[in-house]
C-alpha cells in the first residue's frame, strides 16, 4: 500500500476522529454520561412499571418516561441554541451539567427514601430533559472546532454510536444495579458519569480562536436564527428528512420495553440483551459509514430506512426472543446511518455564526420528534394494539421513505455572512 493510500485509508477510518485528543476526551466523558442517562431511565421505568402494576395506562406511563426527557427540547431547544450562540460553551456546559448532578442526587434520595410518586419521578425526568436541551446544542456546535472538516460525518456517526451503545451498556449495567441496590445507585451513579464529564470539561482549554460569538441581544439572536433557518432550504430538507424518519421509527425504541415484557416475555435482562443487540448494530453502522460515504446521502437514507422498516415489521409478527435480537442489530446499523447523514448534512452546511442556533432547530426536530412520537405511539398502542401500532409505524416510514426521495441532502460545507442568512446562496 502507498504512502498516499495509507493515509486516505487513515482519513477514511470511522475511528479518525478519535485521533484529536480534545475530541476524543469529550466523546469518551460524554459516552459516559450518555451511558448514566440510559442507566437512570432504566430505573425510571423500572419504577414506573413497579408502581403501576397492571395498570390500564402501563403502556403510555413507560412511553411518558421517555417523552418527559425529550419533549422540553420542543420548549427550550431554539433559546437553548441563542444562548450556545452568545456565551462560552464550555463555561455554559458546566453549568447545566452539576445541575444534572444535582436532579440525579435528588432522584437517588427520594428513590432511596421510597417517597418517589409517578408524577415526580417524571417531573424530575422533565428537569433532566431541560439539562439536555442546553447541552445539545453547546456540545454539538464544538464538533467542527476539535475535528477537521473531512473528519465530520465520522464524528457524527461515533457520536450515533455513543447514543445508541449506551442503549446497551446503560440497561445491562442498571439490570445489575437495580437487582442488588435498588434504583436510588442507579440515580446516583448517573450524578457520578454526569460530575466526570464536568471534570473533562473543566480539564479542556481550547486551543486557538473558536467560533466567533453573535453579538446581537437574545430576541434578535433568536430571530435572526429563525429567518436563516427559513431561508435556508437546504436546512429545511434536512430537518424535514429527519423528521420522516423519525417520528415513526420512534414507535420501535418508544415500545421496546413493552415489546419485551408483554410480548415477548422478557424480564430486566432480557430487555437489556434486546437493546445490547442494539446497540451492536450501531456499531456496525458506524463502522460501515466511511465505506459508504460514495454512496449519495439520499440513497444512504432510503436503504437505512428501509432497514429500518424492514425490522419493524419483522418485530411486530414475530414472537422469537432470538429474532427479535438479530432484526435489532439491523436496525441500529440502520439508525445510526440514517441518523449519520442528517448529522453531517447540517453539521457540514451550517456557517459559523449561527452554528449553534441551527443545530438547535435541528434537535428539537430530533427529539422533539421521537418525543412526541413517543407518546402517539404509546397512546396508539394503548388503543388498538401492539402490532397493529408498530405495522401503522412501519407503514408511515414507507410513505416518509417516498416522500423525502424528491428531497436530497446537501453534503458540503459554504460559508455564508450573517447578511445573507435571509436567502443562502446554495439551494
Amino acid at each position: 500500500m502507498t504512502t498516499r493510500s495509507l493515509n486516505a485509508a487513515r482519513t477514511d477510518s470511522a475511528w479518525a476522529p478519535l485521533r484529536c485528543r480534545a475530541f476524543r476526551a469529550l466523546w469518551l466523558a460524554m459516552s459516559a454520561a450518555n451511558a448514566g442517562t440510559a442507566m437512570q431511565v432504566i430505573g425510571a421505568q423500572w419504577l414506573i412499571s413497579g408502581g403501576s402494576g397492571r395498570h390500564p395506562v402501563a403502556d403510555i406511563l413507560v412511553t411518558l418516561v421517555q417523552a418527559a426527557g425529550m419533549l422540553p427540547v420542543l420548549l427550550l431547544g431554539l433559546p437553548a441554541g441563542v444562548l450556545a450562540d452568545l456565551v462560552d460553551r464550555r463555561r455554559l456546559l458546566i453549568g447545566v451539567q452539576l445541575a444534572t448532578a444535582l436532579v440525579g442526587l435528588v432522584l437517588a434520595g427520594l428513590a432511596l427514601d421510597d417517597r418517589m410518586a409517578s408524577t415526580t419521578l417524571i417531573a424530575l425526568q422533565c428537569a433532566l430533559g431541560i439539562g439536555a436541551a442546553f447541552t445539545m446544542p453547546a456540545f454539538g456546535s464544538l464538533t467542527p472546532e476539535l475535528v477537521p472538516q473531512q473528519h465530520l460525518p465520522q464524528a457524527s456517526a461515533l457520536g450515533a454510536v455513543s447514543a445508541n451503545v449506551v442503549r446497551a451498556v446503560g440497561p445491562a449495567i442498571a439490570g445489575f444495579v437495580i437487582a442488588r441496590a435498588g434504583a436510588s445507585a442507579v440515580f446516583a451513579l448517573h450524578a457520578v458519569t454526569v460530575l466526570t464529564f464536568v471534570g473533562v470539561l473543566a480539564a479542556w482549554r481550547p486551543s486557538g480562536v473558536g467560533a466567533p460569538r453573535c453579538t446581537e441581544p437574545f430576541g434578535a439572536a433568536m430571530r435572526t436564527g429563525w429567518r436563516y433557518v427559513r431561508g435556508a432550504p437546504v436546512v429545511r430538507r434536512i430537518l424535514g428528512q429527519a423528521m420522516l424518519f423519525l417520528l415513526p421509527g420512534s414507535a420501535l425504541l418508544a415500545l421496546l420495553p413493552v415489546l419485551a415484557g408483554s410480548r415477548l416475555g422478557l424480564g430486566v435482562s432480557g430487555y437489556g440483551m434486546l437493546l445490547g443487540a442494539l446497540g451492536a448494530g450501531a456499531v456496525a453502522g458506524a463502522l460501515l459509514q466511511p465505506r459508504l460515504r460514495a454512496v449519495a446521502a439520499r440513497d444512504r437514507m432510503t436503504a437505512a430506512a428501509g432497514v429500518f422498516l424492514a425490522a419493524i415489521v419483522v418485530i411486530a409478527v414475530d414472537r422469537d426472543p432470538f429474532s427479535a435480537g438479530v432484526v435489532l442489530v439491523a436496525a441500529g446499523a440502520a439508525w445510526v446511518i440514517a441518523l449519520a447523514c442528517t448529522n453531517a448534512a447540517i453539521d457540514s452546511y451550517l456557517p459559523d455564526w449561527v452554528r449553534a442556533r441551527g443545530l438547535a432547530f435541528y434537535q428539537v426536530v430530533l427529539f422533539g420528534g421521537q418525543g412526541l412520537g413517543a407518546i402517539g405511539w404509546g397512546c396508539c398502542a394503548h388503543r388498538f394494539g401492539l402490532q397493529v401500532t408498530l405495522l401503522l409505524a412501519a407503514a408511515c416510514l414507507g410513505a416518509g421513505v417516498l416522500a423525502g426521495r424528491g428531497w436530497p441532502l446537501h453534503e458540503h460545507r459554504v460559508e455564508h455572512t450573517p447578511e445573507l442568512a435571509p436567502e443562502p446562496a446554495l439551494v
